[in-house]
């Protein structure tokens, strides 16, 4: 296992640039859906409303520029490097296969998203109560980085083994009989995920081709992200359930008990913290 230690400025420079250039592309999508055999004059006068550089001369197509193809291919390069450089932080779970290490990195994806969530909401209340003069956007896009954030936060809880789980009847059961309800929680997750990919992904694919839109003032195109972005995080919790499954096979038993909710590092700390004060 590699060493424990605090992360690095790269390793919180790279989530924040994936952000930004994902960020990028979501918004610059139909100039893609356009170019790479999307139709409609409806989808081309929406892009004509908010392509962030109209002035910018089109390279491959109709609409897409140099700077939407910059941020495309950096989208890539940034996740596996953020993939080889994300270290574990000391309160989190040992397990550290490649695949963990990709559900890791997606959780510090999340962390940025979540401070990213939180500067927009303080700029709006600023505005709008300071300056009198809310925003048409804030609102809607904070429900939009909620949604991303609730369900990549779902697969680096799966990764972590901090989900609810309820071990009152299971730490009673012999090792053996403890294997058998691993593997039953582990195939019914992986089929209610096949399941929800098969009947999810033609309505997500044609929300997503024809880029359906909030119908709001901002107008972001929540349906044909979030819906997408269910069956992609859905197929990856599934996957990291089978990873979990394989990687704790062989592990001790563990025993559960009230214990467990206290953070011993914390514990310390407010322990030295209460020593230098008297």
């Amino acid at each position: 296992m590699e060493e424990e230690r605090n992360g690095t400025l790269v390793e919180w420079l790279v989530p924040l640039g994936l952000v930004f250039c994902t960020g990028w592309v979501i918004w610059q999508m139909p100039a893609f859906i356009l170019d790479w055999g999307g139709h409609g004059d409806q989808l081309a006068a929406h892009f004509g409303r908010v392509d962030l550089t109209p002035n910018l001369s089109p390279i491959m197509g109709a609409h897409i520029d140099i700077l939407d193809l910059v941020f495309l291919i950096a989208i890539p390069i940034l996740f596996v490097l953020g993939v080889r450089t994300v270290r574990r932080a000391p309160m989190e779970f040992e397990s550290w296969r490649a695949l963990d290490r990709v559900a890791v990195f997606i959780g510090r994806v999340t962390m940025m998203l979540v401070v990213v969530l939180c500067c927009v909401m303080l700029y709006e209340v600023f505005v709008r109560y300071v300056l009198n003069a809310g925003t048409l956007w804030a609102n809607e896009l904070s429900l939009w980085l909620a949604g991303f954030i609730f369900l990549c936060a779902g697969l680096y809880a799966m990764q972590q083994r901090s989900h609810i789980r309820i071990f009152l009847i299971y730490d009673m059961m012999p090792r053996w009989l403890q294997h058998v309800c691993d593997v039953v929680s582990t195939a019914l997750i992986v089929t209610f995920a096949f399941f929800l990919v098969y009947g999810g992904y033609g309505e997500a694919l044609q929300k997503f081709g024809r880029w359906e839109l909030y119908g709001s003032a901002f107008n972001p195109p929540l349906p044909a992200t979030i819906k997408i972005t269910i069956l992609i995080v859905i197929s990856l919790v599934a996957i990291q359930s089978v990873i979990n499954l394989i990687s704790d096979w062989n592990e001790e038993p563990v025993v559960h008990s009230a214990a467990d909710d206290i953070d011993q590092d914390e514990l310390e700390r407010l322990k030295k913290a209460v020593g230098s004060d008297n």
